[in-house]
């Protein structure tokens, strides 16, 4: 079972009631939450850690989880509210005013810490739930304490506006990068940490550097050079969602190809880890083909 480790939240999204006035509709989201659902949908073993409340908005959470094949039985539960995201549009571009405070999100702290069985076959990271203490701790503590063992992966999918205390967030990502084995990164989380991916190899944590490039595809650094796959071509919707899905895609390809272990990630070559990589892609190709994160379903790559 991959273990997807992160933030699970409420978008609240801007609609029009049909009497005219504005409001917003609840959607489950959260960079990682996506990512466990897309690899519950692609028939990978998957499970979700994270905080959850016992709110209509956590137990929305649960069911999408559930509908969608993710395990969510390790992540603790507690009376605190759901994060929510409030969105609006401004010509077009997204703002968010996010509600975070307190939440059963936020407050995840080391002791809530789950014992991992054998079951678990690797560990990922990612999102804004690197930011916010404690939980941002608590995640990084769970790194270090099983990345002896797990393969770990990180997509640290940077934004620099929820960042409070850069200093901090930055130590906390040297940190988890170093233990990984897996990072995905683009061009802005590039330039935000001012490395490369040669740099992040160089580093001794990771041994596959993977630099998304949207329509341009996947740049795949390993010790031994680099390669690149192409994009999948898609009539593009929304991107929303569209990394997370690959994440999915990418790590369902190692479980299936027998890669998913830190051995196997350290050894292999580009004709071993293309198909893994084409089938993120493949799946990244059919969510920005539709609105919204909904990824594709097994069948639906067939």
């Amino acid at each position: 079972m991959i273990l997807c480790c992160g933030e699970a939240l409420i978008d609240m999204l801007p609609r029009t009631t049909t009497g005219g006035e504005g409001a917003f509709a609840p959607h489950a989201g959260g960079a990682v939450f996506n990512t466990a659902i897309a690899l519950g949908r692609l028939g990978t073993p998957t499970g979700y850690f994270g905080g959850l409340s016992h709110d209509l908005f956590g137990q929305l959470l649960e069911t999408n989880l559930a509908a969608s094949n993710v395990d969510s039985r390790l992540a603790p539960r507690s009376d605190r509210p759901t994060t929510l995201a409030f969105v609006t549009l401004t010509d077009g571009q997204a703002q968010y005013a996010f509600y975070d405070e307190n939440t059963a999100g936020r407050m995840l702290r080391a002791e809530d810490l789950p014992t991992l069985t054998d079951e678990v076959s690797a560990l990922f990271f990612g999102g804004i739930s690197l930011v916010g203490e404690p939980a941002a701790d608590a995640y990084k503590a769970l790194a270090l304490r099983e990345a002896s063992r797990l393969p770990v992966m990180i997509d640290p999918n940077i934004r620099p506006g929820f960042i409070t205390d850069e200093a901090r967030y930055r130590a906390r990502l040297d940190t988890m990068l170093a233990v990984s084995d897996i990072v995905k990164i683009s061009d802005e989380d590039l330039h935000w940490l001012g490395t490369t991916p040669q740099g992040l190899l160089a580093s001794g944590g990771p041994k596959l550097v993977l630099l998304t490039r949207g329509a341009q595809g996947v740049e795949a650094h390993i010790g031994a050079g680099s390669f690149e796959v192409p994009a999948q071509k898609a009539l593009v919707v929304d991107t929303v969602g569209a990394g997370d899905t690959f994440n999915a895609g990418l790590l369902a390809g190692l479980s299936r190809e027998g890669l998913l272990s830190k051995a196997a990630i350290a050894e292999a070559s580009p004709d071993m880890l293309s198909p893994a990589i084409e089938l993120g892609a493949r799946a990244a190709a059919v969510t920005v083909s539709r609105a919204g994160a909904n990824p594709p379903w097994a069948e639906e790559l067939a």
